[in-house]
């Protein structure tokens, strides 16, 4: 069987044209030639508009529209110290009569910690300590008893008490990061009611869409927003 195989093999051989082996060996080269010469290319490009580029991917999560008088002001729950301060400058320029925050769900450990410490405030009743401060009266505040665990829910609130209000506009403060992503809820559960949504971000938040590469948290923070808008 061994004698049969070299014999075959011996006669592919004779009918091989020469220098075949070489053309093929050769032609390999130009091809990595031309992927090294598209990856050096694709290199001076983002090294040319890597800055241009960074700031884009910053300023298209923030949404801020020009400020105008509306029926409620909503501070989105959360990071109350970036944004309790961005809605008493809204409201004290009289922009809105009416403030309104949604009670979120507290996290596991809370009802042990409350338990055991007589008065210990939610976050909710930090956010109204937080408006005392500034004298805005307790009757501008307005919330829910049903307490929130996302972004959706928050707006579906905030729905129920614009329309029981009758309200036809509301400003929203978000931080700037999530402010997009924000804006594209309320408008999602607004579809269908004839009600303008104004976004006005805080700029008590340290987040700058021109230089956030600059500090690791910000970076990390991106990331997490596109996931977050993507999914």
């Amino acid at each position: 069987m061994d004698y049969q195989n070299e014999k075959l093999q011996e006669k592919e051989k004779q009918f091989e044209i020469p220098g075949m082996e070489e053309k093929k060996k050769k032609s390999r080269f130009p091809m990595l030639k031309v992927i090294l010469f598209v990856i050096i290319i694709i290199y001076f490009i983002f090294t040319l508009y890597r800055v241009p580029l960074l700031i884009k991917l910053g300023d298209y999560l923030v949404v801020e529209h020009e400020a105008q008088k509306a029926d409620l002001i909503v501070c989105v729950a959360g990071s109350d110290l970036e944004r309790a301060p961005a809605v008493i400058d809204l409201f004290k320029k009289d922009l809105a009569p009416y403030i309104f925050r949604a009670k979120k769900v507290e996290p596991y450990g809370f009802d042990y910690i409350k338990g055991r410490i007589k008065d210990y405030p939610d976050s909710y009743d930090t956010f109204k300590k937080i408006l005392e401060g500034f004298e805005i009266p307790d009757k501008a505040v307005l919330s829910t008893e049903k307490r929130v665990d996302n972004i959706t829910e928050e707006a579906m609130e905030v729905r129920s008490i614009v329309l029981d209000k009758g309200f036809k506009s509301i400003i929203i403060v978000p931080s700037r990061i999530d402010s997009r992503r924000t804006w594209m809820t309320f408008n999602k559960v607004f579809k269908d009611d004839k009600v303008m949504i104004i976004s006005r971000p805080s700029h008590y938040q340290s987040f700058d869409p021109k230089g956030w590469w600059k500090d690791p948290r910000w970076v990390r923070e991106l990331v997490f927003e596109y996931q977050r808008l993507i999914f």
